[in-house]
């Protein structure tokens, strides 16, 4: 049998985060001439492909307020790697007609969904526009992350006296669990360890998610074999026990002791009683934390970019450049920028990103430097948004000389200082290198990677153009873990994607940018919550909901 490890039991799918929005309104335009307005909200997403507006729903009407809290919730796939776009429209309802055109419109507002998410407390206090010339009152958007039942066990068993399989030695058991499922087949979903030449082992204490163990579902049953390891791979049956996830939740007890059975022997020894027993030692539970509930505790996340600036990327004034400034279209070493920069921004407070660049040579004395601020001021490399980013971007293309070598570890390491001095969970960093490709100093970045494991950080990596980029796919601990010096990275920080994989043939750049943010943010949840655990830190509270003066008169209509 292979070992526990290569199988993961829950990934088979794991369903998105489901993220309830609720809605409330302040101030409203008040339409009606006997009494206040009867307001409405409906919420339209975006196709991605073809940015046309859908209607997702709508809120239940309140009578006669210009200050709704609306109670029907808005429920939404929540996804960190794309840029979900939202549209809420308030109306003024008059009568029963679903037909929007014939209620009067009071405004609108537009956001991501990562923008309420990524709001202190997930709270998103917007103004109401759409009427020319008029103030249409504030619309404030909540999110609420659905418990997908996020719990998982920790438990510990041992088992006593054993049936003897070994014809020389004692046995070497190990034990399997299976989750039962509705149709009655049953899933392998834990493996414990074998415990060698013992017929009374004591397992280590594992942990699995609550999901994997009984699908949500308490009272299902839950298999377990248990078996005397054989080199070979024939292990040999010595018998089994079911129990479900409510018997294992009494923690240690006399419930909580199997025996276990092997039906064959049963069946042919009149005087067989067990093949053993099985003892539950301990049982704890704990919650997860998720992605959202450290966004909504207050952790930011700082985005940094760093472009390469290496003469192998061709002279930026001619087209064939990789850093062609063609005044038509962004070349791909912006597109990657904007593609990514643009939902990370969402979860970044004040909107500013130090940007580097590195491989060039620098005004005014033609010195070479690999972690240079994009916009010229050492003591401040911050851009003010992605705009400003890229501004900073094509200023620096005028100035400085394309040169090399193309060294990652310095801009890593430049990072790296800013993540080692918060290591509190307040803050994590994402470090975008968009490259054209061959890598110099690979032992100083492997090096520099291994450190950074360490740190709450994590790097993408988007190589432009045809080089070949085998040295990135090596940086990219997916297969292999990287290594430095025999030291092991401790967790996989780093995504690597080339750019012309994203391509669309048809030449559609928006769907090429939503295609490549996807791939590249889809692990950044992961390694920051490996981050997270790796350090015990567990989110904050998120901050009470505010209420602000004077809003406490409308709580009474419901």
């Amino acid at each position: 049998m292979s070992s526990v490890y290569e199988f993961d039991p829950i990934t088979g799918n794991i369903p998105a985060t489901k993220v309830e929005i609720t809605v409330s309104c302040r101030n409203l335009l008040d339409k009606d001439t006997f009494s206040k307005s009867d307001p409405l909200c409906v919420l339209y997403t975006q196709g991605v492909e073809t940015k046309q507006w859908r209607e997702f729903g709508r809120t239940e009407v309140i009578d006669n307020t210009l200050n709704p809290d609306f109670v029907r919730k808005y429920i939404l796939d929540y996804f960190f790697e794309e840029k979900q776009n939202l549209r809420f429209d308030l109306y003024d309802v008059d009568s029963k007609s679903p037909d929007l055109s014939k209620h009067d419109f009071l405004g609108q507002a537009f956001c991501t969904l990562g923008e309420i998410v990524g709001s202190p407390a997930s709270r998103l206090e917007k103004s109401l526009g759409g009427i020319p010339g008029k103030k249409c009152g504030t619309i404030i958007l909540s999110a609420e992350e659905l418990s997908n039942c996020r719990d998982s066990a920790t438990m510990q068993f041992c088992a006593n006296k054993l049936d003897k399989k070994d014809f020389f030695g004692k046995s070497d058991p190990f034990m399997v669990f299976y989750r039962s499922n509705e149709d009655g087949t049953f899933t392998i979903c834990h493996k414990t360890e074998v415990v060698k030449n013992t017929l009374n082992p004591v397992w280590q204490s594992f942990t699995i998610p609550v999901r994997a163990l009984c699908n949500g579902d308490y009272d299902r049953t839950i298999k377990v074999e248990v078996y005397d390891w054989d080199r070979d791979g024939s292990h040999d049956f010595i018998g089994e026990f079911t129990t479900s996830y409510r018997e294992l939740a009494r923690g240690q007890s006399q419930f909580n002791v199997y025996e276990v059975i092997n039906s064959k022997k049963k069946m042919k020894k009149k005087k067989y009683v067990n093949s053993g027993t099985v003892t539950l030692l301990s049982f704890s539970v704990e919650s997860e934390s998720t992605f959202l509930d450290y966004i909504k505790g207050g952790t930011q996340i700082n985005f940094t970019v760093a472009i390469d600036f290496t003469a192998s990327n061709g002279n930026p004034s001619q087209s064939t450049s990789l850093h062609y400034m063609n005044p038509y279209q962004l070349n791909a070493y912006a597109m990657a920028l904007k593609a990514v920069g643009e939902i990370i921004q969402d979860y970044d407070s004040d909107k500013m990103f130090p940007a580097l660049g590195f491989g060039a040579k620098l005004p005014p004395d033609g010195r070479v430097s690999h972690e240079f601020p994009l916009n010229g001021n050492i003591e401040n490399p911050y851009c003010s948004g992605i705009e400003g980013i890229l501004e900073a971007y094509h200023q620096s293309l005028k100035t400085v000389q394309l040169y090399g070598p193309t060294n990652f570890a310095p801009v890593v390491n430049h990072v790296a200082r800013y993540a080692a001095a918060v290591q509190d969970g307040s803050q994590y960093f994402v470090l975008l290198i968009i490259t054209d490709g061959v890598i110099s100093d690979m032992a100083q970045t492997k090096e520099a990677i291994v450190n950074g494991a360490k740190l709450p950080m994590s790097i993408i990596i988007v190589g432009v153009g045809q080089a070949e980029f085998d040295a990135m796919v090596e940086l990219d601990g997916d297969d292999i873990r990287v290594s430095s010096r025999g030291k092991l990275a401790e967790r996989d920080i780093v995504q690597f994607v080339p750019f012309r994989d994203y391509m669309d043939r048809t030449g559609n750049h928006v769907l090429s940018m939503a295609r490549l943010a996807k791939d590249v943010l889809a692990e950044i949840p992961d390694q920051f919550i490996s981050y997270m655990k790796s350090r015990g830190i567990k989110p904050n509270p998120a901050p009470p909901p505010y209420t602000g003066p004077g809003n406490t008169h409308h709580h009474t209509q419901i």
